[in-house]
């Protein structure tokens, strides 16, 4: 009798692992995700530098070739 519940509890046991792997969400680093957050801040201010930077100088060329 103690065999069969102890094979009993060993199956329970082993069902509810599985379950609760499956249930189980993967963990997330906030680091990572601020990280991420930083890298796309660096990149978005390039960006815009980088547009400023051209409208400025379709300005100036404008200007100059306005006043030759």
């Amino acid at each position: 009798m103690s065999g069969e519940t102890q094979s009993l509890n060993n199956k329970n046991h082993l069902e509810n692992h599985f379950e609760n792997k499956q249930n189980s969400k993967p963990k997330v680093d906030i680091n990572q995700l601020l990280n991420r957050v930083r890298d796309e801040k660096k990149k978005e201010r390039k960006e815009n530098l980088l547009l400023l930077s051209l409208v400025g100088s379709v300005i100036v060329i404008t200007g100059i070739i306005a006043s030759l």
